[in-house]
């Protein structure tokens, strides 16, 4: 096993377990929160998964859930596609 395996692993693993380990707020949110400056706070000009909301999936853990799975895998997807083509372009070069 190689050690990308076991790093999206663990990554799918956290996706999949944090969202059971607090229904506190997030740290900058509660920071916000405290301060009282939440309400200031704007929407971001484009959301992919929008407050980790699906339609069709009632329970907000298993969309929570389902939004961290989602999210791992595309970013795991570009990271692996940069490297490939770092990898390519110094083959390309050395060869």
């Amino acid at each position: 096993m190689k050690w990308w395996h076991i790093a999206l692993i663990v990554c799918l693993l956290v996706a999949v377990i944090s969202p059971l380990a607090s229904s506190s707020p997030d740290g900058l949110e509660r920071v916000a929160e405290d301060e009282g400056f939440l309400a200031q706070a704007e929407d971001s000009p484009y959301q992919v998964i929008a407050d980790y909301v699906f339609p069709g999936i009632e329970n907000e853990v298993v969309a929570t859930i389902l939004a961290g799975l989602i999210g791992t895998l595309i970013l795991f997807g570009i990271a692996c596609g940069i490297a490939w083509l770092v990898k390519s372009r110094r083959e390309e070069r050395a060869g």
